[in-house]
């Protein structure tokens, strides 16, 4: 990924270490521990480097075309040398931080890096009117997804439009951005002549009535024959005991409303360059599976050639008094954290200009609690009070506990300017980088505000199948992304003062030290707004 002209980027970097080797094969990686950067930055493994070269022994101008590499994107390197472990790479560190900190407000996202639209079908809102727990997880995950998606450049369609009132409020509750509707007017021309369609297809036929047959549903007005179909065109993927599937009004509504946001993402301008992706949960898949093949066969068109499943695992929910709805689930997880609040900080938690704190904390804890596992493992939610805290590392309220905390930095900074104490922060050009030589500073940087850019990407990217329908997606990775770089931050900011004593002697390492915090600040703010959560400025 190129991360913008003259921003060091991973990618780049380690593409142009590849080059200098002169070998196919990808022989580098970053490091990230914080232990073997205080040694190196990038390193080829002996092992690796055994398997490209003879005896593992690399000629000596291949180090030194290493020692100078450069081009748009790559970090300066300030030496490379052998040692047991492998080749070691160390970058300069100064340049890295000026490059970084100095042309930039903090990482910069790649701008038109995708292009195109993808609609993003969530089938969980067409199921019953009171939304579950398991409901909740691919809600979220396609609501982040699109999120992600709109910051790299892909225009989003979300499917279907909300109908249920009592949905509506469960969502508005945790800030997710759905569109409301009935779907168009345009939506019964569309069911028409899809069921024009239905009656010319050869997998199509009438229900017959016949002396003990079962009663069919009133609106059910035919039966389509999936499983011949699949065997017919080759697919694969699709569940062994898809058979017939009886049409319903219902289920033609429901692709009359994919068909119409397909219709309009091409009138958007952007030609036959739309993907469909249906984010279920695992109960829903073989429902999904049925109008997926009923979409094929009433409109054979490339995009629904190119549909693609993201499902999502289980979700199962510990010591249920009785089965629990997404809004009961929200009003727990709200007393637990309020509780958690005013256990940390007494009577302040019971002030009512906490209510929009405590809010945020719970959609901060569902959030985290849905999206930071892999969509495709199942998740455990435990509704015991112990299972929410303001303290926990891994949590939605840490990751906003550390961002409020850099609110406050940065106010108190602020008001010490406006009292005279501190001078104002110079421009980026004016600051001596060479000051922050602390080792959580380099990791800041390196861990996090290097790579960004390329890890919103990453978490935005939806592979095409390698075979069948599913496809698996990095959803998990701002969620981890942030809990990571709230402990880093965290570790850090214990350790070091930031505002120190008003010497002039000490102020270039304060203002150093202000623009790096500043930079992680903008990140923290912007991989907040993929999880629709607003940085809190105290807690």
């Amino acid at each position: 990924m190129e991360t913008g002209e003259g921003r060091p980027g991973v990618a780049a970097t380690l593409r142009a270490l590849n080059g200098a080797l002169g070998r196919p094969a990808a022989l580098w990686v970053k490091e990230s521990g914080a232990r073997n950067l205080r040694h190196r930055d990038f390193l080829a493994p002996r092992a690796a480097l055994s398997a490209a070269f003879p005896e593992g022994q690399v000629p000596a101008d291949v180090v030194v075309g290493v020692t100078s590499l450069g081009g748009p994107g790559v970090l300066s390197v300030q030496g490379c040398q052998e040692t047991p472990a492998g080749l070691a790479v160390r970058v300069r560190r100064p340049e890295a931080f000026r490059s970084l900190l100095g042309p930039l407000p903090g990482p910069a996202l790649a701008a038109g890096a995708q292009a195109g639209w993808v609609v993003l079908h969530c089938p969980a809102l067409r199921g019953p009117p009171a939304l579950r727990p398991r409901h909740l997880r691919p809600l979220l995950l396609a609501d982040h997804l699109a999120q992600l998606l709109r910051a790299q450049g892909v225009s989003v369609r979300l499917v279907p439009a909300l109908a249920e009132e009592g949905s509506r409020e469960v969502l508005r509750q945790l800030r997710v951005d759905w569109p409301s509707g009935s779907g168009g007017s345009a939506l019964p021309d569309t069911v028409s002549d899809l069921k024009r369609a239905l009656g010319q297809s050869p997998c199509a036929a009438a229900c017959e009535q016949g002396p003990g047959t079962a009663v069919l549903p009133e609106d059910v007005i035919c039966k389509v024959h999936l499983k011949s179909f699949v065997e017919q065109q080759g697919l694969v993927g699709y569940d062994p005991n898809l058979d017939v599937l009886l049409v319903t009004e219902g289920k033609l509504r429901s692709l009359a409303e994919l068909q119409q946001a397909v219709v309009q993402c091409m009138a958007g301008g952007q030609g036959s360059c739309c993907s469909i992706v249906h984010v279920v949960s695992c109960e829903e898949e073989f429902q999904q599976q049925q109008l997926d093949l009923l979409w094929r066969i009433l409109d054979p068109g490339a995009h629904t050639a190119l549909q693609k499943h993201l499902v999502c695992g289980p979700v199962k929910v510990t010591n249920p008094s009785s089965p629990i709805g997404a809004d009961q689930y929200f009003q727990l997880r709200k007393r637990q954290m309020y509780e958690a609040s005013v256990m940390k900080y007494g009577e302040l938690a019971q002030d009512e200009a906490w209510t929009e704190v405590i809010d945020t904390l719970t959609v901060a804890a569902i959030r985290f609690e849905m999206l930071s596992t892999a969509h495709r493992s199942q998740i455990t939610l435990d509704l015991e009070d112990s299972s929410i805290s303001t303290k926990g590392t891994k949590s939605g309220a840490f990751v906003m506990y550390n961002c409020a905390r850099l609110a406050t930095l940065f106010d108190t900074y602020q008001q010490a300017v406006e009292r005279g104490t501190y001078p104002p922060l110079p421009p980026a050009s004016e600051l001596n980088f060479s000051c922050l030589r602390e080792e959580g500073e380099w990791l800041l940087l390196f861990n996090y505000l290097l790579p960004f850019p390329e890890v919103l990407q990453q978490a935005a990217q939806l592979p095409a199948p390698t075979k069948g329908i599913r496809i698996t997606a990095n959803t998990e990775t701002v969620c981890k992304f942030l809990i990571q770089l709230s402990m880093d931050f965290s570790s850090y900011y214990n350790r070091v003062h930031v505002l120190g004593e008003p010497f002039p002697h000490l102020f270039d390492q304060m203002f150093a030290r202000l623009r790096l915090l500043g930079a992680v600040r903008d990140v923290f703010h912007s991989a907040l707004a993929t999880l629709h959560l607003p940085p809190l400025s105290q807690i």
